[in-house]
This record gives structure tokens, sequence and C-alpha cells, in this order.
């Protein structure tokens, strides 16, 4: 069991926020196409406006693609700085994510409870939905807190004999300022090293298969973080610039 936080708010309702390189900026990488989804042949590159989210474009595939390259960090912290010495290894998964059980307030409004959290501290990790070919798009909630650097919270945990014995979690997530974001099916998100972030939180009515890129070393606390804490904070999918079709 991930230790829960004995002090955290208990009252703070979070409105979503639209999933772009620039809001998520803080906490890691929105990655999404700069091209308009009905665009169908490759254009001049004198034609594209510059981004500064995204590298310049250069011709590719005997000029029927546009490569964009870097388009998100791959970082592995591991060597030199996790405590145990353990070398990693890049890591490509599928997470097969179904949809969340919302609760309906009493107005009828759909929120989802966030009561945990988890971080990766020495690796980026990127999620990128697959099969995307179905009629009703994917969505899913991007849901992350800044770090507390430097400094603790006090938890608790359940002990080998069942006992609930205090413990401390080091860099401990900053929850009154937890932001959510509604992302797409044609979006990945890349978690920076280090950020707190809710498991995968997928809404409507559709599984959503995602391929997860990240190093990893095989030591639990080295290679996930976890902190859990009681009821109170949740995101309202029924207010908010972004209201997701459930």
């Amino acid at each position: 069991m991930p230790p829960i936080m004995t002090s955290h708010p208990t009252n703070l309702t979070i409105a979503p926020e639209p999933f772009n390189p620039t809001s998520f900026s803080p906490f890691g990488t929105a990655i999404t196409s700069p091209l308009p989804r009905d665009l169908s042949k490759t254009p001049p590159l004198s034609s594209l406006k510059p981004s500064p989210c995204v590298p310049a474009p250069v011709i590719a595939n005997q000029s029927t693609a546009l490569k964009y390259s870097p388009i998100s960090p791959f970082v592995d912290q591991y060597t030199g700085k996790c405590p145990s010495g353990q070398p990693s290894e890049a890591r490509m998964s599928m997470f097969c994510c179904f949809p969340r059980d919302l609760r309906k307030r009493e107005d009828g409004r759909k929120v989802f409870d966030v009561q945990i959290l988890e971080r990766h501290p020495f690796t980026s990790q990127t999620f990128i939905p697959v099969d995307l070919s179905r009629e009703e798009e994917p969505v899913f909630l991007v849901i992350v807190a800044p770090t507390l650097k430097g400094e603790t919270a006090t938890a608790t945990v359940t002990d080998e004999n069942g006992k609930t014995v205090k413990t401390t979690v080091r860099d401990p997530p900053d929850l009154r300022n937890l932001r959510a974001f509604v992302a797409r099916g044609g979006q990945a998100v890349t978690y920076a090293p280090g950020t707190w972030h809710a498991p995968m939180v997928v809404l409507g009515d559709r599984r959503v298969d995602f391929v997860v890129v990240q190093f990893v070393n095989g030591v639990g606390e080295e290679d996930c973080q976890e902190a859990s804490f009681g009821e109170g904070i949740v995101i309202d999918l029924g207010v908010g610039r972004v209201t997701a079709k459930l």
C-alpha cells in the first residue's frame, strides 16, 4: 500500500484545462501534431509557420513526409543519482486502460475523485495512444501536481504485521496547485522525471490502449513512488473551459 498523507486539502475542486504544449510545459511535454488534421499533401516548408514548441521540420520519406525531431525528451537520470546504483534499461510497454467510474454530484455534474499520485524520479514517461480508428475519439485526463522540492510530508503506512506506522514522503506533491488537462486521441503526453501525476484516467465509454516508453532499473522505490490521500480533491468535468464528452 502506498503511504497515506495525513495532511492535505479536503475541499479542493479543479476545473480541467485544454491540453497543449504551453499550458503543460511546467510538467513535461504535450505531444500533438503541428499540422491541421485535414492536410493530406506535403506542403512546401516555406508555407509552414514556425512554432516555439516544436522544431523546424525537414522533408523525409521521398518528399512524402515532414520530420519533426526531437519532439519530446527521453530522459534517463538513473546513472549517478539512484541510491542503489542499479543500471537502467529502456522499456516499452502497453497499458490497456479502461474507462474510470465517475461520481455524480447532487447537481448532476460528474466528477473524478483524485486519491493517489505517483512519480518516476529518474526517468521521463511517455503515454502514446494507439487504435484511433473507431468513430468515438479517445478522451483522457492528465492530472499533475508540482513537487515541493526539499520538503517532507507526514504519512502513514501499514507494516508487514498490519500495524499503522508513521513515515515520511520526501519531495511530496503540492496538492493545492494540482492541475488537470483534457487530452484527446491525437495527443500524447510525456511526464518529466519527478513529475507527480495520477495513473491514467480514461473518460467516456471506450478503452484506450497506450504504448508507454520509459527507463526502468527494477528497484521498486526508484522506478515508481506513490502517495495517496483521502477524499476532498476532485476534478469537476462539468465546469471550466473544457467539458469532456461523457
